[in-house]
C-alpha cells in the first residue's frame, strides 16, 4: 500500500494553492448563483482538504462534494470539478476495502442523483461516472501496481539475500577445504624438514656439539608444529571426514585428469607456453584444482564439446585458461557447483595467492575460466 505521509507534500500544497487561486479568479467572472465571496471561501476550504488528501482522503472527498453542492447550478465552477476528480483518484490510491468503496460512493452517487433529479442530459450522467468513477479506478490500479512493485522488490531482496548467503556459505566451506588440503601439504613439508635435519644430525661428529644441538632444536620445533597441525585438522575435520590416503595432487597429475575427463566424454587438449617452473606445493595444488573444477563444470554443462587447457608461464606469474566450445545450459555455468563448490571456490583459492579469476561466455560461443596468479621468488626452475 502506498506510504501515507504525516504531512502534506510540496506537490499537494502547490496543486491546492494553484486550484485555490484559479477558483478565486473564477469566482469574479462566473455566474454560479452564489456571491463571489462565498464561492471564493468555498474554494479555499475545499482546497485545504485537497492539500491533506493523502492523509485524509475521505475527508477531501466530502469537502469536494460539499463544494460542488454549494457551488450552485447549472454552471458549477471547474476547479471544484477538478478537486473532486483529484480527491476520487486519491481515495482509490490510498484507501482500500470498505473505505475505498465508501469514497467512491460519496464521489459518484450524490452528484449522479442530483443530475437525475434535475433531469439533466444523459451525457452529464456519463461524464460524472467517467470523471469521478474513472479517477477512482485509475487510483486503485496505480495502488495495485505500487503494491506489486513493492512485492517484487521484497522478492528480489530475498533472492539476493539468499544468493549472498549461499555464496558466503560456499566460500566458508571452500576455505575449510583449502585449509584441510594445505594441512596435508604443510605436514608433508614439515615431515621432510624433521627427517632431513635428523639425518644430518646423525652424520655429524660428536665434537660439533653446537650444530647438533641446533638440529635437535629444529627437530623439536618441527614435531611441535606437527602436533599443532594435527589439532588444527581435528577442529576443521567433520565427523564423516576420513584422513586422505593419497598425497594432494598437483600439475604432475594433470595428464591423469585429462585422461579421465576425455574418457568421460569431453576431449581435452593441453597447451603450455613459456618455460615451465616448479611451483610451491600449495600453489601447485591450487592450479590443479582450478583446472579440475573448470573441466568438471564443462563436462556437466557444455554438452557435446571439446576443451582446451592453456598454461602460460612468464616472469610475471602463471596464467591458466580453461575454455570449451560447447553451448549447453549457458545460464547455469557461472553458478554451477561441483561437490558443493564452483567459481566461488576457485575465486577463494586464487585470491589466497593475490591473483584474479574471470569466467564467462566467449566470443566464439563457448565458456572460459581464466586465472592469473603472480609467482614470487619461491618458484624454482624446471
Amino acid at each position: 500500500m502506498p506510504h501515507r505521509p504525516s504531512r502534506p507534500s510540496w506537490f499537494d500544497l502547490g496543486l491546492a494553492s494553484a486550484l485555490a487561486l484559479a477558483g478565486i479568479v473564477e469566482a469574479t467572472t462566473l455566474e454560479t448563483g452564489v456571491p463571489g465571496w462565498a464561492h471564493a471561501t468555498t474554494t479555499v476550504v475545499v482546497m485545504l482538504g485537497l492539500a491533506w488528501r493523502r492523509q485524509y482522503p475521505l475527508f477531501a472527498v466530502v469537502l469536494a462534494l460539499a463544494g460542488i453542492i454549494a457551488g450552485g447550478r447549472p454552471d458549477t465552477p471547474f476547479v471544484l470539478f477538478a478537486a473532486m476528480v483529484v480527491a476520487s483518484y486519491t481515495v482509490g490510491l490510498v484507501e482500500r476495502g470498505r473505505r475505498a468503496l465508501a469514497g467512491l460512493l460519496i464521489a459518484v452517487l450524490p452528484p449522479f442523483a442530483g443530475l437525475l433529479l434535475d433531469g439533466s442530459d444523459p451525457a452529464d450522467l456519463v461524464a460524472v461516472a467517467v470523471l469521478y468513477g474513472g479517477a477512482w479506478v485509475v487510483g486503485s490500479l496505480v495502488r495495485e501496481q505500487i503494491q506489486r512493485a513493492d512485492g517484487y522488490a521484497v522478492e528480489v531482496a530475498a533472492i539476493q539475500g539468499a544468493d549472498a548467503e549461499r555464496r558466503a556459505q560456499a566460500a566458508a566451506e571452500e576455505r575449510v577445504r583449502i585449509a584441510r588440503e594445505l594441512h596435508d601439504v604443510i605436514s608433508h613439508s614439515i615431515s621432510v624438514i624433521t627427517v632431513q635435519s635428523q639425518a644430518v644430525r646423525r652424520r655429524l661428529p660428536p665434537e660439533q656439539r653446537r650444530e647438533i644441538e641446533d638440529l635437535k632444536a629444529i627437530e623439536t620445533t618441527a614435531r611441535q608444529a606437527m602436533t599443532e597441525l594435527r589439532r588444527l585438522f581435528g577442529v576443521l575435520r567433520s565427523p564423516e571426514d576420513r584422513p586422505p590416503l593419497a598425497p594432494q595432487p598437483g600439475l604432475d597429475q594433470l595428464p591423469r585428469l585429462v585422461e579421465r575427463t576425455t574418457s568421460a566424454g569431453l576431449p581435452v587438449e593441453v597447451d603450455v607456453e613459456g618455460s615451465p617452473f616448479n611451483l610451491p606445493p600449495g600453489l601447485d595444488l591450487t592450479v590443479y584444482r582450478i583446472i579440475q573444477e573448470s573441466l568438471t563444470n564443462a563436462l556437466k554443462h557444455a554438452g557435446p564439446a571439446t576443451a582446451r587447457v592453456r598454461l602460460c608461464y612468464s616472469p610475471a606469474g602463471l596464467q591458466i585458461r580453461v575454455q570449451d566450445d560447447g553451448g549447453g545450459q549457458r545460464g547455469q555455468r557461472e553458478g554451477a557447483p561441483s561437490e558443493g563448490h564452483g567459481l566461488v571456490g576457485m575465486q577463494e583459492r586464487v585470491a589466497m595467492y593475490g591473483g584474479t579469476l574471470t569466467a564467462g561466455d566467449t566470443v566464439e560461443g563457448g565458456f572460459a575460466v581464466t586465472a592469473s596468479i603472480p609467482v614470487g621468488a619461491e618458484a624454482t626452475g624446471p
